[in-house]
């Protein structure tokens, strides 16, 4: 395929990415689908020898682990350019933290280096239709996790119809989700969040007090939850002064789009009162 494109072998580095912490592992078929600012953080920063292997590559062909000795087409990327960061800097670019926040272990590249080269990868169109589809066979041990396209052989295991990543939704009654899980929803989740009304709980694992709210409006839980993901609080006072990496967010009833405000907020005091959450046995203030 490559060859066909008029691309030289000899620029290409194939790269198959596997995180090796269990956390971040979990969650990264949500980062690589939903979130490509984060995965193309993930993918600019490397140990020493990859770095080296990257300066003389013109392209990085971008799979991730799919099922044992198989590997799925992410993209391919064009080196533009790669620029020298302290340790300090890698390490405090906000997406970089959000991946830590995700449960990457720190910034496990450095190998004791006081600096580290960031490269910028430019996703190229090169069989984008293919993208999260084409499966392909991973030559040799899974722990040689990189590859030069000249010396080895890919072969293509399947094409399938779907994007391999998408995730369906599954029942309200089954959504259990921590607080840095809300930014990275998958597609078909954040639209039928979008159309849910219903009364949600959130719990803090630090203590167990809990937290009753209602969604209902134009975006109904989704809207919520969306606030909670970008301030942690969502303009709850007790939540305020609590770490939101410690919420943990589940649905208690799902309801019909046609009740009423006053009927969502009926039931969501009765909530309240069934699970004592009102302050100071719970989070909420009234």
């Amino acid at each position: 395929l490559l060859v066909d494109s008029g691309i030289s072998l000899h620029e290409v580095l194939i790269f198959r990415h596997r995180p090796f912490e269990p956390a971040l592992n979990r969650l990264f078929d949500r980062i690589v689908s939903e979130r490509r600012d984060l995965f193309n953080c993930y993918q600019s920063t490397h140990a020493a020898r990859t770095e080296s292997a990257l300066t003389r590559a013109k392209y990085v062909a971008s799979f991730i682990r799919h099922t044992p000795g198989t590997a799925l087409f992410i993209g391919l990327y064009e080196i533009d350019s790669y620029r020298t960061l302290t340790f300090e800097e890698c390490r405090d670019r906000p997406l970089h933290r959000e991946l830590m926040s995700l449960g990457m272990a720190g910034f496990k590249a450095t190998e004791a280096r006081d600096q580290v080269l960031e490269f910028d990868l430019v996703e190229t169109s090169w069989y984008y239709h293919w993208r999260e589809r084409l499966i392909v066979r991973w030559p040799g041990l899974e722990r040689s996790w990189y590859r030069w396209a000249d010396r080895n052989q890919f072969v293509v295991e399947a094409v399938t119809q779907e994007s391999v990543l998408s995730q369906s939704i599954p029942p309200w009654d089954q959504i259990v989700l921590e607080w840095n899980e809300l930014a990275i929803l998958p597609t078909a989740w954040r639209a039928a969040l979008r159309q849910w009304r219903g009364i949600y709980l959130i719990a803090d694992r630090s203590d167990g007090k809990q937290y009753v709210g209602s969604a209902y409006g134009v975006e109904n839980i989704l809207q919520r939850w969306d606030g909670y993901a970008r301030s942690g609080h969502g303009g709850n006072k007790l939540l305020r002064s609590r770490k939101p990496e410690h919420f943990r967010f589940s649905i208690l009833q799902r309801l019909s789009p046609d009740d009423d405000n006053a009927a969502v907020t009926a039931i969501e005091n009765s909530w309240k009162e069934r699970l004592n959450t009102r302050a100071p046995y719970g989070l909420n203030e009234n």
